[in-house]
């Protein structure tokens, strides 16, 4: 059943990926209609979650950021599949590196030090990596959960890595890491996804008490490499900008918990600037903190 759905989808897909992109934004108009208007796709989840976010703003600004976090998703579908054609000139075009990101992972490379970079689901995370990976010396590792779909597994992993960045399973991390620790590696973790409870660090993370994965810190520690927060920023539709800084220079000497709530609320600071830009569709805060 698995071949079946993705073998009747593919064809679209790539059909997506050759739009122009004023065709391609076009069909995310209509993908917001039928999520939006006529699904309601997990628009309660997004309505929770901004409430609970931002307690002192009233429903009619809560529903703006909610039909302009739909319109950005939306966005983001079509973007993603765009990667599947888009020439490396385009990619670079379209997603920005700002130029003191690139001088930092330029000094890093200089200075012979792989880097971890975290990030938050923000922007578009699915296009930040290809710029990465053909302008900087380091060589772009990202983290991820396999799909259950092996077939879309197999397509997405084509995607991320076509520029060259390399995926390595979440729960294999830490031993390539540290198998691969005399190359020169600028290694991604995505920071705001949701940890079991018991095993998380626990903090206020958009007025909620929030468990956020202390792997990070743990890795960065131990290998003692710095931490380079970066996030992907909105210019205009179909346009991105990256931005870099480090947070921790020398993990090891950092105390615990440290770095993990300096990337969380670093986060926190990019949500508030431009909320719609943020995931607010995945379940973030379906666990309670223990007592």
């Amino acid at each position: 059943m698995a071949a079946i759905v993705f073998y009747i989808t593919l064809p679209f897909i790539y059909l997506l990926s050759i739009l122009p992109f004023p065709v391609l934004y076009l069909f995310s108009d209509f993908l917001f209609f039928v999520l939006y208007t006529c699904i309601g796709y997990r628009k309660k989840v997004v309505l929770q979650n901004l409430r609970n976010a931002f307690p002192d703003k009233s429903e009619k600004e809560i529903g703006r950021i909610s039909r302009a976090f739909f319109h950005n998703l939306c966005d983001f579908m079509v973007e993603t599949f765009k990667i599947l054609t888009i020439s490396k000139k385009g990619i670079i075009r379209r997603c920005k590196f700002n130029e003191a990101g690139l001088e930092l992972f330029a000094r890093y490379a200089n200075e012979e030090k792989s880097v971890i970079m975290v990030m938050g689901h923000i922007g578009n995370w699915e296009w930040a990596g290809h710029p990465f990976s053909l302008l900087c010396r380091q060589k772009l590792v990202v983290l991820y959960h396999p799909l259950s779909n092996r077939y879309f597994e197999k397509l997405m992993l084509g995607m991320r890595s076509r520029f060259g960045t390399k995926m390595i399973p979440m729960k294999t991390a830490f031993k390539e890491m540290v198998a691969n620790r005399k190359q020169l590696t600028a290694t991604v973790f995505i920071s705001d996804q949701t940890p079991m409870p018991e095993n998380a660090h626990w903090t206020t993370f958009l007025n909620q008490d929030t468990p956020v994965f202390k792997g990070t810190e743990v890795i960065a520690k131990k290998l003692n490499q710095p931490v380079v927060y970066c996030c992907v920023k909105k210019v205009k539709r179909g346009y991105y900008e990256m931005f870099a800084e480090t947070l921790a220079d020398d993990p090891a000497s950092t105390a615990d918990g440290e770095i993990t709530e300096m990337h969380t609320k670093r986060t926190e600071l990019d949500i508030l600037e431009c909320p719609e830009s943020w995931l607010w569709s995945h379940r973030r805060w379906k666990y309670k903190r223990p007592a």
